[in-house]
């Protein structure tokens, strides 16, 4: 692999990290711009890899992916905890029009 495609392994590792701070943060708008920043490098390395990955490629390659599955659990943990908060404010309404003609009959 070429020392350009290395080095763009290298930043979009780098972008990796920050999105997975992002992502810890809640920080959705900047996790998609970073992921959309790595996508591009991950491109351009794959476009400049003329032969087989070496050892130090692979690892790269691993740490991204490990770095993204623990971003998506973040996200996908933000996902469902707002989910849960949305499901507790219907409550709140279904509670609220439920108990508000009561009172008035009162």
């Amino acid at each position: 692999m070429s020392g350009a495609a290395t080095d763009a392994l290298r930043r979009a590792v780098d972008l990796s990290r920050e999105l997975k701070a992002a992502a810890d943060q809640g920080d959705t708008q900047s996790a998609m711009r970073l992921d959309v920043a790595r996508l591009e490098l991950l491109k351009f390395a794959r476009h400049e890899a003329a032969g087989a990955l070496g050892a130090d490629e692979r690892r790269l390659l691993q740490e991204i992916a490990q770095l993204n599955d623990e971003s998506l659990g973040l996200l996908e943990h933000l996902r469902r905890s707002k989910a849960r908060q949305l499901d507790m404010v219907a409550v709140g309404r279904r509670a609220l029009v439920a108990y508000s003609s009561t009172r008035m009959q009162r």
